[in-house]
């Protein structure tokens, strides 16, 4: 089993393939699947609320509503078997599809630990001004048997919150964080626009991977995207597995990672 590799192919024949993900061998699992959101082109030039926008619109991310439910269940019951028996995953979801997997997590045997809310503290205005403003997204953590890890003092210490008198503040399960931005966000070099459109901010994987896991664990990500997560495992000791069916994400994510080891070099020569 190679270590800090992201495979290209199907994510089900990856994750079912004992030559390259070994049963129980997974310390945490960090998801961030297809929402099923897409199949329709909206884009918003020029608004007066929120500027140039589009949503959303991935061929991978189009399916019927009985293919989403099977497919849900598939990959978190290939999961199931690869996770240690204290091991620990995270789903990151929207309301449009936390239902399809809060039930496959129970019908695979997992218990739900909590449901983290992610409040985007720069969410784009509601264009249509006909229901409230979405400004949040779920990460729901899930522990396969017992004995998780749950590295409580250490979530203490980078809780951004402090009590009064400054000391550490035991961190609650609504996270306040922005949509990636900036520097952090990875752009294409031909258009300049966002390379990835579902990015997750850098600091949320920090929180899930240093909360579960230890030093020296494996980290899989069965949807690796631009690769947050094998970037911060690897920033903070962890080895990590990824599974990518699309080349152009898993070109991105290559070329993302060399960047981040030479700046690293670099920084510590």
């Amino acid at each position: 089993m190679q270590l800090n590799k992201i495979y290209q192919g199907d994510r089900l024949e990856v994750l079912n393939n004992r030559e390259k993900v070994k049963k129980e061998s997974i310390q945490l699992i960090f998801a961030d699947p297809p929402y099923n959101l897409s199949g329709s082109d909206l884009k918003t030039v020029g608004s007066k609320t929120g500027g140039d926008w589009s949503k959303v619109n991935e061929e991978w991310d189009v399916m019927g509503e009985k293919e989403f439910i099977d497919f849900t269940n598939s990959w978190i019951k290939s999961c199931k078997d690869i996770l240690k028996p204290n091991g620990s995953i995270f789903i990151a979801c929207s309301y449009h599809n936390i239902g399809e997997s809060v039930m496959s997590l129970k019908q695979n045997g997992f218990e739900i630990k909590n449901i983290i809310t992610w409040n985007k503290t720069n969410a784009m205005p509601n264009i249509t001004r006909r229901v409230l403003t979405h400004s949040s997204e779920f990460v729901i953590w899930a522990v396969k048997g017992k004995g998780w890890i749950f590295n409580y003092e250490v979530l203490k210490n980078i809780n951004p919150n402090r009590q009064k008198d400054g000391s550490p503040k035991q961190m609650k399960d609504i996270w306040d964080m922005p949509l990636v931005q900036g520097k952090e966000r990875i752009k294409d070099e031909k258009t300049n626009k966002a390379a990835h459109p579902t990015q997750k901010p850098e600091s949320l994987l920090k929180r899930i991977i240093v909360a579960s896991s230890n030093k020296g664990d494996l980290v899989l990500d069965p949807f690796s995207g631009s690769n947050t997560t094998g970037l911060i495992s690897y920033l903070y000791g962890r080895n990590y597995i990824g599974i990518e069916t699309e080349k152009e994400y898993l070109d991105l994510s290559i070329k993302r990672f060399e960047t981040l080891k030479n700046n690293l070099q670099k920084k510590y020569r």
